[in-house]
């Protein structure tokens, strides 16, 4: 590569003004003169580098020069490129430079050109004026010998080295001029051009061929934009601004936000056609009415086929047939069931009872215009004693009216409950005993919850003793029930059983099921409570609040030898009815009044429809002998 041109550097020594010149006679000398090589004996002054202590000064009176000559450096020029100064008498000359093949255009090392004398500092004034001043043979004899630079030393080049990193061949610079212009090297991965806002903010201003970096020591361009008088006004102390010791404080924007203006609404453009939206007036109208003509003939072909695909594909049906009515209308009689019906649910209702999280459901049938209804004990008993508990009626309106319980019968499982109504559709009672197995009954109620249901049948039997008892609540009641084959399930009880002439004859208690706790369902034995024994016990509640039964005092249980049956007697309660009339432990009681006696609930009941006070005869059979015992009934 060619030698580039050396700026000093900074803070070069001012006082080695000699420093770019050959060491010669600073007045025009040539090498060639004789001259003091610096480390021999006799030198004016070592040159810089050169320790002190390694030379002698020369004795003035040898003939030396008064003033020092300055030096450039520690014998060879620092650059290393000037030549060598010419050696010392008597010593060889050392070899001259070869120049580099591998450098065609490298300088050719030579002897460097003299220059001008500069003045140095450090000598006095009159060797500087003598340097000045032109040069004479005599001064020329009078001054020594200097040396000339040494030639620069370049080792060999490897050729290896010089085809890998020299220059090519016909290069002069240190880039090829043609290298912009040039297509990128395949392979190589060119970067893209800097964004535009990139160059914008760092990029060389246009039309600006200066560099935007400066050379060390360059004075940056003053600006000739016009300043401000002074950045500093009369009130620069107090702004808070500039004021290092000021608070900060929320302030207002800086600048205003302008508020954008709302983008003008386009205006409605011209309406479009049919044709223009379908086809954007790529078809002719004339085209446009044929295939219009086309798509209606295709719909009324493909109606045509899908009629007949349809009639033809499924010959069972045939959409031709019209049903016939009957004519005229069905006549129901007055003593039908509908007819009934419609005059028995109005006054009966659905119980709902809530405690807690917990609830239950029966039914209810109104038998005073006062709100008086009657129910199962084993509907409300739940609630009855409860705090929180609440007793609701919904009646076949769908109103809804909180009830209150008035008095409940547990050995009856029968209680009253009243509602705040007015003029409610009150029940017709009938009579029980006049009832006779194989009449009509029909059964009102809320089965499982759906209210309003009827449900028809007969009276299976009549005065038969059945157990009422159940978990959740505290009924253990023995009633000489009706038995029923219609359907009554869960949420009837408390619904009315009626004749065919809509009279209540009985109050739904009771079914009998396959499953355990009632979860089969009817299964046609149903049982109701003679509306004879609940006119008698609701008077009592709703006079009282409580209900009266006689009692026999005595616990006995269900026998049969064979021969006879009956209710045997277990003990006897001290001062009891039974114990009173000399009814003893082991005696089978066989009848009570004019009612036969078979099993210890047929005596419950026997005994329960006589008042208290009243005097009945009991038979019994002691020892293989019937006694007839009068017995008070307390």
């Amino acid at each position: 590569m060619s030698e580039q041109p050396r700026k000093p550097a900074q803070g070069s020594d001012p006082v080695r003004p000699d420093r770019t010149r050959p060491h010669g006679d600073p007045a025009g000398g040539t090498p060639n003169d004789q001259a003091l090589h610096p480390w021999q004996q006799g030198s004016a002054a070592p040159a810089r580098g050169v320790p002190a202590e390694d030379f002698k000064r020369p004795d003035p009176g040898a003939g030396a020069p008064p003033n020092p000559v300055a030096r450039s450096g520690q014998g060879p020029d620092e650059t290393g490129q000037g030549p060598l100064a010419q050696p010392a008498p008597g010593s060889p000359r050392p070899n001259p430079p070869q120049p580099n093949p591998t450098e065609p255009n490298s300088a050719t090392p030579g002897p460097a050109q003299p220059s001008p004398a500069q003045p140095n500092a450090a000598q006095p004034e009159q060797a500087q004026r003598a340097q000045r001043a032109p040069a004479t043979p005599a001064a020329q004899q009078d001054d020594p010998q200097r040396l000339g630079a040494r030639p620069m030393q370049r080792p060999e080049v490897d050729p290896a080295q010089a085809r890998t990193f020299g220059r090519p061949s016909g290069v002069s610079g240190s880039f090829h001029p043609d290298a912009a212009a040039r297509p990128p090297a395949s392979g190589v991965e060119q970067a893209p051009p800097p964004p535009d806002a990139l160059i914008k903010a760092f990029g060389r201003p246009q039309d600006t061929p200066d560099s935007l970096q400066r050379e060390p020591g360059e004075t940056p361009p003053t600006s000739t934009a016009e300043q401000p008088e002074t950045f500093w006004n009369d009130r620069g102390d107090r702004d808070p601004w500039r004021s290092p010791s000021a608070s900060s404080v929320i302030g207002p924007p800086a600048l205003p936000e302008d508020s954008p203006e709302p983008p003008a609404e386009p205006g409605p453009g011209p309406l479009l056609s049919a044709r223009e939206v379908l086809f954007g007036r790529r078809v002719r109208p004339r085209s446009l009415a044929a295939l219009a003509g086309v798509a209606v003939l295709l719909a009324g072909v493909g109606g045509f086929v899908g009629r007949i695909t349809a009639e033809e594909g499924n010959p069972l049906t045939n959409p031709d047939v019209t049903l016939a009515e009957v004519e005229p209308g069905m006549e129901r009689p007055n003593g039908g069931v509908a007819g009934v019906a419609h005059r028995i649910v109005p006054a009966v209702v659905s119980v709902e009872v809530h405690v807690g999280a917990q609830g239950g459901s029966g039914s209810g049938v109104v038998i005073d215009g006062d709100g008086y209804i009657v129910t199962n004990n084993h509907v409300v008993s739940m609630a009855a004693d409860t705090p929180g508990a609440t007793v609701s009626t919904v009646f076949s309106d769908g109103s809804r009216v909180p009830a209150r319980i008035v008095g409940r019968d547990v050995k009856t499982d029968l209680a009253v409950i009243k509602v705040e109504v007015a003029n409610p559709t009150v029940a017709q009672l009938g009579r029980s005993g006049d009832l006779a197995v194989g009449d009509q009954v029909i059964a009102v109620g809320s089965p499982l919850g759906l209210a309003s249901t009827v449900t028809t049948g007969i009276v299976s039997s009549v005065h038969r003793p059945v157990r009422l008892a159940g978990e959740g609540t505290d009924t253990n009641a023995v009633v000489d029930a009706i038995q029923t084959d219609a359907a009554i399930n869960p949420g009837n009880s408390g619904g009315a059983l009626v004749d065919g002439n809509g009279a209540v004859v009985g109050i739904n208690s009771g079914i009998r099921t396959i499953g355990s706790g009632g979860e089969g369902g009817s299964i046609g034995l149903g049982f109701a409570i003679p509306i004879d024994d609940v006119r008698r016990i609701s008077q009592e509640l709703i006079r009282s609040g409580r209900a009266a039964h006689a009692d026999l005092g005595v616990n006995a249980k269900s026998v049969n030898d064979g021969t006879t049956d009956g209710a045997q007697v277990l003990n006897v309660r001290d001062n009891g009815s039974a114990a009173a009339a000399g009814v003893a432990e082991g005696d089978v009681i066989i009848r009570v009044g004019d009612r036969k006696v078979s099993t210890a609930d047929e005596l419950v009941v026997a005994v329960d429809r006589y008042r208290v006070g009243r005097t009945i005869p009991v038979t019994v059979v002691r020892q293989g002998r019937e006694l007839v015992l009068d017995v008070v009934l307390r």
